[in-house]
C-alpha cells in the first residue's frame, strides 16, 4: 500500500490511513455473517490467543450490529500512518510479531521483516474476442491461468450453446483440467524459477492442449499431464473493484489464505497472521487445503513467494475501460473470474447477473467437478454424468465483485450475493 501510494497517491498518506484508524478505534457494526463466523471460531480463538484478542467477545455472543472495537489494531495503524513502511516492519510492531513467533515456536526474525520488500511486476495481458485482458503475473498463477482458459475456449461457440449447457460445461471443464495441470508443474516465484510464461500464453499451445479431448467421454485427469515446454525462457481473501470519477480503475486482491488466516492474532498489534505457507507445495503431489497439488516450481525456499490464485483483472474494449473484476475463493478464484468474464462477453449478461450466476469448478486434481446447486440443469447433468464427469455439489463458489462501463458511458456494479458484498456509486 505504501509503494502504491508513492506511485499513484494524490491525497496525503495520513489522510488515506485515517479512515481505517477510525474504524478500528471507534468500532463498526458487524454483519450477521461476521457474528456467526466469530461465534463459530470462539473456542479456537480463545485456545490459540491465550493473551486475549478483540475478536473474542468475553461478555456474550456476537450479534448482528455488535460493535467491534480493535484498539491494538488502531495503535498499529497509527504507527503505519506516522512512519509508513517502518511503522510495520520495524519498531514496536516488528517486535510484537517476533514475540508472537517465539510464543508459537515460529522462525521469523526482525531481520526477515526488515528485509522484506514489495515488488512491482509487469502485468499479464491477453486478448479474448476483441477484448484486452490485463491481469496479475506470477507469483500468482491467476493471470496466466485466466488467459490460458480464455484462449482454450475461444474457438468454441459458447454463445450458441448457451450458458451452462452440457457442451459449454464440458469444454470449460476440459480447459480447466489442462490449465490446472500446467499450473501444478510450471508456475512458481519467477525470482526462483524460470516460469515459461511466453509458451503458456501462446495461442497455438493452448489450442493444441484442447485438441485431444473427446466429446463422447470425460478425459481422466490421470491421463492429463502438464504440457511439454520446449526449453526454458529467460478461501480468506478480500477483493475490491474500483473506478473513480476520473475513470481510473483498480482491481485489488489481498489474502490471508484461509478464513481468518492462522487464527493467531499478534498480541499488542491486533492483526491476524496468515496461513499463506499452505500455498507452497510441501512436496510434489501433496495437496494443500484447497486440494491443489504442485511441484518443484513452487517448493518452499527462503525469501521465496508462494504461488497464489489471486486474479484481479481489468478488461478493455477498443482501448477504453470495460470491466474491473476479481474475487476471493482460494483455488476457485481463477475459474470464478473466468466465468464472470465469459458471462458478460459470451452470454450478454449485465454485471450483477454475471456475478450472481451459479458457477462450477474443476482443478485437475482431485478429478471432480464442483457445482453450486442449480448451476446446471438436470438434463445437462445427466448427459455429463453419462460421459464420465464426476459432479459434486458444494456451497458457494467465489464472491465476485465487478464493475462494467456501459456503451453509454455509465457504470454498473455487481456485488456477489454469496457474501456481505456491496456495490456503491459516487
Amino acid at each position: 500500500m505504501v509503494e502504491a501510494h508513492k506511485k499513484y497517491g494524490k491525497l496525503s498518506w495520513k489522510e488515506v490511513v485515517q479512515p481505517a484508524i477510525d474504524l478500528a478505534e471507534k468500532g463498526f457494526e458487524i454483519t450477521k455473517r461476521q457474528a456467526s463466523e466469530l461465534n463459530g471460531l470462539h473456542r479456537k480463538l480463545m485456545d490459540i490467543n491465550v493473551n486475549g484478542t478483540a475478536l473474542v467477545n468475553l461478555e456474550s455472543t456476537w450479534q448482528e450490529r455488535s460493535l467491534l472495537i480493535q484498539t491494538e489494531l488502531a495503535n498499529t495503524l497509527k504507527l503505519i500512518q506516522q512512519k509508513g513502511r517502518a511503522g510495520f516492519y520495524e519498531g514496536a510492531v516488528a517486535e510484537a510479531i517476533v514475540a508472537e513467533m517465539q510464543r508459537g515456536k515460529g522462525l521469523m526474525t526482525k531481520e526477515d521483516l526488515k528485509n522484506y520488500r514489495a515488488v512491482w511486476r509487469k502485468p499479464i495481458t491477453g486478448n479474448y474476442r476483441g477484448y484486452k485482458v490485463i491481469t496479475m503475473p506470477p507469483t500468482s498463477s491467476g493471470g496466466i491461468a485466466l488467459i490460458q482458459l480464455l484462449q482454450s475456449v475461444e474457438p468454441y461457440p459458447l454463445n450458441r450453446w448457451g450458458h451452462n449447457s452440457d457442451s459449454t460445461v464440458q469444454v470449460i471443464v476440459e480447459a480447466e483440467r489442462r490449465v490446472y495441470a500446467d499450473r501444478a508443474t510450471h508456475l512458481g516465484d519467477p525470482d526462483f524459477y524460470n516460469v515459461p510464461q511466453k509458451q503458456l500464453l501462446n495461442l497455438d499451445y493452448n489450442k493444441k492442449r484442447m485438441a485431444d479431448f473427446n466429446w463422447s467421454a470425460a478425459t481422466p485427469s490421470d491421463k492429463v499431464l502438464a504440457g511439454v515446454i520446449k526449453g526454458k525462457e529467460s478461501e480468506e481473501t478480500t477483493h475490491f473493484s474500483i473506478v473513480d470519477h476520473d475513470g481510473n480503475a483498480v482491481s485489488i486482491t489481498t489474502t490471508l489464505n484461509g478464513s481468518y488466516g492462522s487464527l493467531v492474532v499478534v498480541k499488542g498489534a491486533g492483526f491476524l497472521l496468515n496461513n499463506e505457507m499452505d500455498d507452497f507445495s510441501v512436496k510434489p503431489g501433496a495437496p494443500n487445503m484447497y486440494g491443489l497439488v504442485g511441484g518443484e516450481a513452487n517448493a518452499i525456499a527462503p525469501n521465496k513467494r508462494m504461488l497464489s490464485s489471486m486474479t484481479p483483472s481489468i478488461v478493455e474494449k477498443d482501448g477504453q475501460l470495460f470491466m474491473v473484476v476479481g474475487t476471493p475463493g482460494g483455488s476457485t478464484i481463477i475459474t470464478s473470474v473466468f466465468q464472470t468474464i465469459i458471462n458478460v462477453i459470451d452470454f450478454n449478461m449485465d454485471i450483477q447477473s454475471a456475478v450472481a450466476a451459479k458457477k462450477f469448478h474443476h482443478q485437475w486434481l482431485p478429478d471432480e467437478v464442483y457445482v453450486e446447486k442449480d448451476a446446471i440443469d438436470s438434463l445437462a447433468v445427466e448427459k455429463l454424468k453419462a460421459k464420465g464427469y464426476n459432479l459434486l455439489y458444494r456451497g458457494p463458489i467465489g464472491r465476485v465483485d465487478a464493475i462494467i462501463k456501459t456503451k453509454w458511458g455509465s457504470y454498473q456494479g455487481g456485488a456477489d450475493p454469496r457474501g456481505d458484498d456491496l456495490a456503491i456509486g459516487y
